[in-house]
């Protein structure tokens, strides 16, 4: 059935590929093919539509709500039940577990793992083939309700979101929303201290605005905290850091033991084996990515770091605009080049780090990146900006970066996916008419919109796709952008009004990209922003030092560093800052009040619920075990 699980309407969710035969290979074989394949599908439970396109066969499947169920209960789904506590999903017991928002019993994410065992289950061969996902109805409700509805800036179909394309993606556009709202008070503050001729007391206006700043920043993160914490109590998830790879060992092992006192008997020299197991690869990996991190930090300090220093020495010389254009041109193929071969060799080295699980080796790869592009961003910054001195070269710098960069980023990360599906379109085209050119009609067929879908670019990162997808690129750009109107505010207070006019355009133009250009990604459960929330912490300190710096000099014009009344209150503010920053986070609490109390009272119930299981359990082998012992 569809995802709405409405028997009397069909949602196709899944489409399979068949590529079609050659005409030397004949055209009936790949018919045959193609009925086999549906054939197998309709005994194995699914809804079948073949449709035929200018260059492959399509099968659209839709599962009915039973057969879903079941094979959720094969794999073994964790759900959410009405008195709060998850428990392993059973078919026959479907009422005691809680629906989504839309009344529906499954995610996005476990329609698609449903989906994946049932057609690999039918059939095994699938390999050769290629699946993707189709929601027509629920797609074109997304676009106007939230890619074209420009009217209401900042809200977003959060839930909606959340249902057609996951979790992962909808936590992102819920941060890149809150960051926006949160963005205008800083914006405004910018303005003022842009358009408002302080005079001389200008050297103090500036401390008190980079304070506001601190604790704007600081004061945001905590209550996305909360939002994202009120969000997955909304969506009935519990997010648990990824350990549950940690124990496959010991739970192969004790498969076969199905007594609870088989299992206490056993218990003693397990836990001796379980520290070992833990100790050897806990050092295993620290040992590994250390010896990556080693490695990416040298390979930025002796190939990186001259590079972007002999940039910055040279735009600072050059006199002639059309030359430092030119420079930058040069530089910016530059530094695709070094960026592309840092990202190969930062996949290569997560991948021998035997990390965990997969949300590990995610996080390790936004780590050696960032850092790359760190270095990249921000390493003529600061030439500009505390060799140098310039201050006028340093707003000229940041203009070129937040206004001409993120325009062109924008124009770019829309532009290349709609030429690449345009080229794709044409193509097919061209080919089915050199195909079809001394047929006796001489027309060609329309794209049906399965084969439409399945000729638009797939939704991955730049950099190692192989463990993210394309929302590593959209937080790394969201990083990027926060470094830069953070680090350098007492410089360009301005850079936060086009910080909220970029993203206010990002929101739509984000949305727009995955409804129209790109084909409908594969969910991921990522449950938070990871390791990018400490990213963003790491730039708040960044920001305390850099910010301090720059008043130092604003305030020192003779060069003569001098510590003087004025140089020692910088000073002091800097560790009140950094008092802040950390007092801040410790007194906002990161939960609701709600969440935690649902939290507390699912876990005593599953507590209670547990106990009394286990101990009639050990009860009924305590009976069982005393009549053996009294025959011994």
């Amino acid at each position: 059935m569809s995802g709405n699980e409405r028997e009397e309407e069909i949602v196709f969710e899944i489409c399979v590929v068949v590529p079609k035969k050659s005409e030397k290979q004949g055209d009936e074989s790949s018919l045959d093919c193609v009925e086999v394949l549906a054939d197998e599908f309709k005994k194995g439970g699914l809804i079948v539509e073949r449709v035929i396109g200018l260059q492959n066969e399509f099968i659209k499947l839709s599962a009915p709500l039973e057969i879903l169920g079941k094979a959720a209960a094969e794999l073994q789904f964790t759900k959410r039940t009405h008195i709060g506590m998850d428990l392993p999903f059973e078919w026959d017991e479907v009422e005691a577990f809680v629906r989504q928002p839309d009344g529906s019993l499954f995610t996005w994410c476990e329609h698609f793992r449903c989906y994946n065992h049932i057609i690999y289950g039918i059939v095994s061969y699938l390999y050769s083939l290629y699946e993707y996902f189709i929601d027509e109805n629920k797609r074109k409700k997304l676009l106007r309700s939230w890619a074209l509805n420009w009217w209401d800036f900042t809200t977003q179909p959060i839930d909606e979101i959340y249902l057609y394309y996951g979790v992962k993606i909808a936590i992102y556009f819920a941060f890149l929303g809150k960051y926006t709202r949160w963005l205008l008070f800083p914006a405004t503050l910018g303005l003022t201290m842009q358009l408002v001729d302080f005079g001389s007391i200008q050297l103090l206006v500036l401390p008190i605005f980079f304070i506001c700043l601190i604790s704007w920043a600081v004061l945001f993160f905590q209550f996305w905290k909360r939002k994202n914490s009120a969000l997955l109590a909304r969506w009935h998830i519990n997010h648990l850091a990824g350990t549950e790879s940690d124990y496959k060992f010991f739970q192969v092992e004790q498969s076969s033991l199905t007594s609870p006192a088989e299992l206490m008997m056993k218990r003693g020299m397990d836990s001796m084996k379980e520290k070992a197991f833990f100790q050897r690869e806990e050092w295993f990996r620290w040992l590994m990515r250390f010896r990556n991190d080693a490695i990416i930090i040298l390979s930025i300090i002796c190939l990186q770091l001259p590079f972007e220093l002999a940039y910055a020495h040279l735009y600072e010389v050059i006199g002639s605009d059309f030359l430092k254009f030119c420079l930058t041109a040069v530089y910016l193929l530059a530094i695709q080049y070094f960026t592309r071969m840092g990202g190969k060799i930062s996949v290569k080295l997560v991948k021998c780090e035997n990390n965990e699980n997969e949300e590990y080796r995610a996080r390790s790869l936004v780590y050696k990146v960032f850092g790359l592009y760190f270095m990249q961003t921000y390493i003529g910054i600061f030439y500009h900006a505390l060799l140098h001195r310039n201050l006028m070269t340093l707003r000229q710098v940041l203009i070129q970066r937040l206004i001409i960069y993120e325009v062109l980023e924008n124009l770019m990360e829309n532009s290349i996916p709609y030429l690449t599906y345009s080229f794709k379109k044409f193509r097919a085209v061209r080919n089915k008419q050199k195909r079809e050119r001394g047929s006796s009609t001489g027309k060609v067929r329309c794209f049906p919109r399965v084969e439409k879908e399945y000729l638009k670019p797939t939704y991955a990162a730049s950099i190692g796709h192989e463990l993210e997808d394309g929302l590593f690129d959209d937080f790394l750009e969201l990083v990027l952008q926060f470094g830069m109107i953070m680090m350098f505010a007492c410089a360009f207070p301005l850079a936060f009004a086009f910080a909220t006019l970029n993203n206010l355009t990002e929101m739509r133009t984000d949305a727009l990209k995955l409804l129209a250009m790109m084909r409908r990604p594969t969910p991921r459960g990522d449950a938070t922003i990871g390791a990018w929330l400490n990213i963003f912490q790491f730039l708040i300190v960044m920001s305390i030092c850099t910010n301090s710096i720059l008043l130092v000099c604003l305030y020192d014009q003779d060069g003569e560093w001098k510590i003087s009344p004025g140089l020692a209150a910088i000073l002091i503010m800097e560790h009140i800052l950094l008092f802040i920053k950390f007092g801040f986070s410790r007194i906002v609490p990161e939960e609701p009040a709600w969440v935690r109390a649902a939290r507390l009272k699912n876990a005593t119930q599953a507590a209670e619920m547990c106990s009394k299981q286990l101990l009639r359990s050990i009860s009924g082998d305590d009976k069982i075990l005393s009549p053996m012992k009294k025959h011994a």
